[in-house]
């Protein structure tokens, strides 16, 4: 799946992300994100052009995030809630 950071699923899912990105992945440093809150490694402030302050991370395609997916047919498939999120805000 395609993200087009819209930003819907780092402010209305909930998921456990990592609290101190210098510490990385361990069981001390997982906290969950709760629905309706804006995780704290979202970046900027237009649906469309977020970016994630992790994804450079070595242990990133460990986290719930990086997991995170939809029934596509191919990897390159946009993601469906981003299409519908930024149709809605134009």
């Amino acid at each position: 799946m395609k993200c087009l950071r819209c930003g819907y699923c780092c402010v209305h899912l909930e998921v456990i992300i990592v609290d101190n990105p210098e510490r990385g992945i361990s069981e001390d440093n997982l906290i969950p994100k709760p629905t309706g809150e804006r995780c704290k490694h979202l970046l900027g402030v237009e649906p469309g052009e977020f970016t994630c302050a992790i994804h450079d991370k070595e242990w990133y395609n460990e986290t719930p995030c990086f997991k995170h997916t939809q029934i596509e047919k191919t990897p390159e498939c946009d993601c469906r809630m981003g299409n519908y999120t930024l149709k809605q805000k134009k």
